[in-house]
């Protein structure tokens, strides 16, 4: 479970390039839940997946983890809570490692690896079974650089990468924007399955209308770093890419009658 609690990140505070990224944010994901953030540039849903990941630490509010009270806790001690999945196909992977090693370091994700690393035998041929598994072909081809991978290769095998050790969060930060349509939405299909079948609870920003409407069994709306709306259960399920449309411009109309409001209020006090 992920509970986060009034949470505020503000970027350059007291310059002209203040940023209020987060403004009380707070938030309970249930275990095996799925969680689809979508928002505008600017709207802090990427910051809310960072500061939650740790790439940052918040000025204010409470981060808890699988029990954890993760807070304070740097990126690398988060890690062994967490996957995660960038929109650049090629981070989160070493493209000098060949595929087979690549996994192999994320199966050990969070443990002390040492020195003695080397791929086992038994341990190949499980690191084989979970690429078949993927249907994408490359189950004999583990040797391989995953340098030497499309994007979207790379990116279903990154995804597997991060679900590999059953992290307690799966985070998906746009993890297909970057890819062709054939690619991005094999992806999907993959991303789909692999929660389904691990139930993994799942934190995941995205552009898409359609990805939103159709995936995940929670929709979050973010605001100028709040929480405008959040659509659970039947509400989410009703949910189409045209509804959700509506909401963002439902969202425009209201932001230009708050701005023509404050105007209004400050010509009449001047």
């Amino acid at each position: 479970m992920l509970k986060l609690v009034d949470l505020k990140k503000t970027f350059h505070p007291g310059t002209p390039n203040e940023v209020r990224a987060l403004q009380g944010v707070s938030l309970t994901i249930e275990e095996g839940s799925f969680v689809v953030v979508i928002g505008t540039n600017g709207s802090g849903k990427s910051t809310l997946l960072n500061a939650v990941a740790g790439t940052f630490l918040v000025d204010q509010g409470k981060i808890e983890l699988a029990g954890q009270d993760v807070t304070g806790w740097p990126e690398h001690r988060r890690a062994k809570f967490i996957g995660r999945v960038f929109q650049n196909p090629y981070m989160g992977s070493a493209p000098h490692l060949s595929i087979a090693e690549n996994l192999a370091l994320s199966a050990r994700r969070g443990d002390f690896r040492g020195l003695n690393w080397a791929l086992k035998r038994r341990q190949l041929e499980e690191l084989q079974q979970r690429v078949r598994e993927m249907g994408l072909g490359m189950e004999n081809r583990l040797t391989n650089l995953i340098g030497s991978l499309s994007g979207g290769q790379r990116q279903s095998l990154t995804l597997l990468m991060a679900s590999l050790k059953r992290p307690d969060l799966l985070l998906l930060d746009e993890h297909t924007a970057a890819l062709d349509p054939k690619s991005a939405d094999q992806v999907i299909q993959l991303t789909e399955n692999l929660v389904r079948k691990q139930k993994l609870t799942t934190l995941m920003v995205t552009h898409s209308m359609q990805q939103a409407a159709t995936l995940g069994d929670r929709l979050i709306m973010m605001v100028r770093g709040q929480i405008r709306y959040d659509f659970q259960g039947a509400a989410k399920k009703r949910l189409t890419p045209e509804a959700i449309l509506s909401k963002f411009e439902e969202v425009r109309r209201m932001d230009l009658l708050d701005e023509s409001a404050a105007e209004l209020l400050s010509q009449r006090y001047v």
